[in-house]
């Protein structure tokens, strides 16, 4: 199962670059536009996208104007936008918007409001891949090279934070939020426990690197 698919509206290429690099580093399929009327265009052919990413400020069509050839489409949207103004964000917000991320933004930000309105709204792809694993978390199962692989409940969700971020480096803190929630007040080495635990199980001694004094990365190079 290909990963979510992502529509990039947005005229500064450094940002929308930047932006579809990351993306896809953590699996989602991204199509960039940097034209509100070309991607509106696109959409008559082509609307299979699971979340459109729009800047508001656009040439041949501001995002505003844009955001209801996607509602159309039933394609949910995050504005991500230098509008700092809150009258742009009511309206944003009122007309239906999912989300509203202001310019300049951390990339870990727009990743986890990226997940969460996909599943808010029914289309987060929960089967990950990495390397020869594939987990699919509605089913709770997990293969290697093809063979089923039993871990443990709490094992097998700190796999699930990995794998869906991988190549990036995320805090212990980051994932006992993630499982045991932000009210957690037990041993954070509990996570190392669990790292270490999946390392032998499944052979990754090597993917999964420790980055001192922040966390974990599980690593896949082309």
């Amino acid at each position: 199962m290909p990963g979510n698919r992502i529509l990039i509206v947005e005229d500064d290429h450094g940002i929308s670059s930047v932006v579809a690099l990351n993306l896809q580093y953590v699996g989602y399929e991204c199509v960039t536009f940097d034209d509100g009327r070309k991607a509106a265009e696109h959409l008559v052919k082509d609307h299979a996208f699971d979340l459109a990413l729009l800047d508001i400020m656009l040439p041949g069509m501001d995002g505003f104007a844009l955001f209801s050839r996607m509602e159309c489409c039933n394609i949910p949207v995050i504005y991500m936008t230098a509008k700092t103004d809150s009258g742009s964000e009511v309206r944003g917000l009122k007309e239906g918007a999912e989300d509203y991320i202001v310019k300049p933004f951390e990339m870990v930000t727009l990743l986890v409001r990226i997940e969460k309105v996909l599943a808010r709204t029914g289309k987060l792809n929960r089967v990950y891949r990495c390397l020869d694993l594939v987990l699919d978390m509605d089913s709770r199962r997990l293969t290697k090279a093809g063979e089923e692989i039993i871990l443990p409940p709490l094992e097998l969700d700190v796999l699930a934070v990995r794998m869906k971020n991988k190549n990036r480096t995320v805090s212990r803190e980051r994932i006992l939020n993630e499982i045991w929630g932000e009210d957690y007040f037990g041993d954070i080495r509990t996570v190392d426990v669990r790292v270490a635990n999946i390392r032998k199980k499944l052979g990754l001694n090597q993917q999964i690197r420790t980055i001192s004094k922040v966390g974990y990365r599980l690593e896949e190079r082309a």
